[in-house]
């Protein structure tokens, strides 16, 4: 529009204001002589009821009077016909100036009239009812004074009704001259506004081109400030140059808006990704728990199902019977017991058969109501989506599960869905390759011992041969047949022999990664334990500490049967160490009492140990830890194989002749009992490995039938063995015979090749007698900060229970190169508890890094590693380690190396 135009229209719209707001004030003249009048009205209505209150009640007296003096029948009935409407009138009074008039003051008066009204009106009924009976000559002597009284303050108060009435009325008529004043000044003051409103419409014409330039120039300057999801717009509805400009503007704006919303767009996908990621590897979590593939299925529906919002899960695994596959239920989450009939398909039947047989998922969408039925304790009802999916691996289908959902399936659980199917078919495949493992191994072992028996075999042929060789000189050509065939013999027992020596390292590797993978859960159930037992806040009760007992116990156990698997193999491969050394046997014989007579005391069993009286503190040479252990079992099996009577132990010096004896003093240890004994026929037997005298699916003792095993094995690497003789039913005896040395000779020991797991021989980095021990606090410990670097989020929770139990702040690092990032962000680190195997960088290698520090040369780091070698002590002492432990960890042992090398840093 243009400026003439505009300067046209403001004069015409001013012009039609002022005609507007005249209209609007003639108006509200009117308007306020209406309600005025209206007023004046209903306020003149109120003071009639008023008067006519005041009236009735004067004449209720002489009503009443009238009646009670009446002589003729004819008179008292016209007062009675007047009392009545007398009666109706003042009732109809008071009620339309009890809602005509709210005042409080006026309902307050109303309030006592009524009062009085009906106190005066049970005295007119009394006298009426007096006079009917006797003609009035009973009424009490005060009573015309009483009821009288009470009309006059009826009176007094209808009074006051209409003064107040009238005063409301005076009041109205001043309000009102004050409305009509009222109104004339509004005149003035709208007049007022409509001349600076026309003056004003004035201006905003001849201001409007520069508003609108100021709408443009603000508008772009707040767009710098807002976000990109939502600019301002120039509104603008003129046309002309600055009309233009806006539509291009606004046009932009929409763009940049556009193209913030895609940006929102990859963002949130991002984050859907992000989830989608976080999920699966909340599933990868459970694969390191996994053993075989039903407790995988197992894990997997119970995380599964709730994950993706289903309510119903069924697991199929593939099977093979007489060549032909089928589909198997291993495992369901929230299955009724009639679904028994569906427990296998077969390929291509069914829904699940056929997802199988095509390889792809099957979605099924408003399920019928009576297709399957989920069903809690508060009811059931039928799901609306069911998705079928394969599991695959390498385009073999290995496994299909189903699950079941209340609600639809988004594209994003479904997707969920697919990527967790993947890795599934890897972790079946992986554990079938596992078992597979195993199965090749126990064929390995199996095949280990054929060749040993060819062997054998083999070398009694070649004796046989060689000796017809010496007899059959003569015959030259036979002869030299014969040698060449001796020849061949001899490749193939070369290669047998290098396929046994592989077969072993094979087995060794085998033992010491079984040995880390079982001893590092069991590091976290020990300490977590250990530290449950000693109820700190003392909040358990009996019951549940005898529980915490066991499961320490058990766990103890198990660490004990990997040990003796560990020596076992040792001493199958010939690989266990001896260390020779002297050997006080009354300080033998003191711990091996101190061990056992606590146990024999709990068992009322009684216990001795004897010594020959020659062999008071005497001193011998032998490997003093192997000699603990053989006498450990050996007398463990007489406490538990009895359980009355006695158990004793006697040491004395014989001459043992025969095999092994060589006539040489030996020493006896003599283990008796008198516990059930061993029957002649299995006396032999017991000393096999995993065997005992009651090897039934029903014994009565425990144990894995190690023990004797090793035990005599380790006493024919002391130049020993043990002799059992014994009776069913009336005990046992048991005696070790060791060589009785006392210079130390030369011994030669075939060394071994390779190394294999530590069981029994770790060498403890620093011995602490306990006066020394008790020298530190465990101030020592409080408030200092423990860095753990671990991968195993189990031993980093066990060891952290256990550390914050002595106020140690504690900070933790997943890997070695985490380890370094978060010890610079913390250099008041006080000391570092290093695993050595982790993924990305190891504890080796991170601690040489930190030894290249020269801010933490001096920092202590401990070493923890569950594949203990035996070089590993080296390896981490060489790598910058302090000191070093191998799990499980024993918290006593942790805790003093803490406070010795905590002590040291302090000082």
């Amino acid at each position: 529009m243009k400026f003439k135009t505009k300067l046209y229209a403001s004069i015409g719209s001013l012009l039609l204001l002022f005609l507007v707001i005249a209209v609007i004030l003639m108006n509200m003249l009117e308007q306020t002589t209406v309600n005025m009048n209206a007023v004046v009205n209903k306020l003149n209505a109120r003071i009639k009821i008023a008067s006519e209150l005041k009236y009735e009640t004067s004449a209720i007296g002489t009503q009443l009077s009238s009646i009670v003096y009446s002589k003729g029948e004819e008179d008292r009935t016209k007062y009675s016909n007047d009392w009545e409407e007398t009666q109706i009138s003042l009732q109809i009074a008071i009620e339309s100036l009890e809602k005509k008039d709210a005042q409080e003051k006026t309902q307050e008066l109303i309030a006592k009239y009524k009062v009085l009204y009906q106190s005066y009106l049970s005295m007119g009924q009394q006298a009426m009812t007096i006079d009917k009976l006797d003609g009035g000559r009973n009424l009490p002597a005060t009573y015309w004074s009483d009821s009288e009284l009470v009309r006059q303050r009826m009176i007094q108060i209808a009074d006051l009704l209409y003064g107040l009435q009238e005063q409301e009325m005076k009041n109205e008529l001043l309000r009102s001259k004050d409305s009509y004043n009222w109104a004339v000044t509004i005149i003035y003051i709208y007049l007022g506004v409509a001349l600076c409103i026309g003056i004003g419409f004035t201006m905003w014409v001849i201001r409007s081109q520069t508003n609108n330039l100021n709408k443009v120039t603000a508008v772009m300057k707040s767009a710098t400030a807002s976000g990109f999801h939502s600019l301002p717009r120039i509104k603008i509805s003129s046309k002309g140059e600055l009309g233009e400009i806006a539509v291009a503007f606004n046009k932009m704006a929409q763009s940049l808006e556009e193209q913030s919303m895609l940006e929102k767009q990859l963002v949130n996908q991002a984050e859907e990704q992000s989830w989608l990621n976080t999920q699966v590897a909340e599933i990868a979590t459970i694969y390191p728990k996994v053993e075989n593939v039903q407790m995988l299925a197992d894990l997997l529906i119970t995380k599964l199902v709730p994950m993706v919002g289903a309510a119903s899960g069924v697991f199929y695994m593939k099977e093979e019977e007489h060549g032909k596959h089928y589909l198997q239920r291993v495992s369901t989450y929230a299955s009724h017991s009639n679904e028994k009939d569906f427990a296998g398909f077969r390929f291509g039947e069914g829904l699940v058969g056929q997802c199988a047989s095509e390889k792809r998922p099957i979605l099924l969408e408003d399920v019928p109501e009576d297709y399957i039925k989920i069903g809690s304790g508060t009811g059931n009802g039928s799901p609306r989506n069911i998705i079928i999916l394969p599991v695959l691996f390498e385009e073999e289908v290995l496994a299909v599960m189903e699950l079941a959902s209340f609600r639809l399936y988004t594209p994003l659980q479904v997707k969920l869905l697919e990527t967790v199917n993947h890795h599934i078919g890897i972790k079946i495949n992986s554990i079938a390759s596992h078992m597979k493992a195993e199965r090749l191994l126990r064929e390995s072992q199996a095949l280990t011992e054929e060749l040993q028996t060819k062997s054998e075999e083999l070398q009694l042929q070649q004796e046989e041969l060689r000796t017809t060789n010496e007899k059959l000189e003569e015959q030259y050509k036979a002869s030299e047949q014969k040698n060449r065939e001796i020849e061949k013999v001899r490749g193939a027992l070369e290669e047998k022999a290098q396929q046994l020596e592989q077969s072993s390292q094979y087995k060794s590797e085998f033992l010491a990664n079984m040995s880390h993978e079982l001893r590092t859960p069991l590091n976290s159930l020990l300490i977590l334990a250990e530290t449950l037992s000693e109820n700190g806040a003392g909040n358990f009760t009996a019951k549940q500490q005898e529980y915490i007992r066991t499961i320490h116990s058990s766990g103890q156990d198990l660490l004990y049967l990997i040990n003796d698997v560990l020596d076992l193999a040792k001493v199958e491969s010939g690989k266990m160490d001896i260390n020779h050394g002297e050997v006080d046997l009354g300080d033998v014989l003191d711990s091996i009492y101190r061990q056992f007579s606590l146990v024999a005391s709990q068992k009322e069993i009684s216990f001795t140990v004897e010594m020959d009286g020659n062999l008071t503190a005497v001193a011998f040479l032998t490997d003093q830890q192997r000699l603990h252990q053989i006498l450990n079992n050996l007398l463990s099996n007489a406490f538990k194989f009895t359980a009355s009577g006695s158990v004793s132990l006697r040491v004395e010096k014989v001459w043992k002749e025969g095999e092994g004896a060589q006539g040489n003093p030996m020493l006896a240890f003599s283990v008796t009992d008198t516990g059930i004994g061993i029957q002649a026929d299995k006396q032999d037997m017991i000393f096999e490995a995993f065997k005992q005298a009651d090897g039934t699916t029903s014994r009565n003792y425990g144990g894995t039938g190690l023990g004797l095993s090793i035990s005599r094995e380790i006493a024919q690497l002391l130049e020993g063995f043990i002799e059992v003789s014994s009776e069913a039913g009336k005990g046992s005896n048991f005696t070790l015979f060791l060589p009785y040395r006392q210079k130390i000779e030369e011994f030669t020991r075939p060394q071994a090749i390779a190394e294999v797991a530590v069981s029994l021989e770790e060498t403890e980095s620093v011995i602490l007698e306990e006066e020394q021990t008790s020298l530190y606090d465990n101030w020592i410990l409080k408030n200092k900060k423990i860095l753990i670097v671990d991968d195993d989020i189990r031993n980093v929770y066990a060891l952290t229970i256990a550390l914050e139990k002595y106020d140690m702040n504690i900070i933790v690092a997943e890997n070695g190169r985490e380890g370094l990032e978060v010890l610079k962000e913390n250099p008041d680190t006080n000391l570092i508890l290093m695993d050595i195997m982790m993924p990305e960088m190891d504890g080796l290698e991170a601690m040489r890094h930190i030894r290249r520090n020269p801010e933490f040369k001096t920092l202590p780091i401990i070493a923890l590693t569950a594949k203990a070698m035996k070089s590993s002590r080296e390896e981490c002492l060489a790598a910058g380690a302090t000191d070093y432990i191998s799990k499980p960890v024993k918290l006593d042992q942790l805790f003093s190396l803490l406070q010795v090398w905590l002590y040291r840093k302090g000082g």
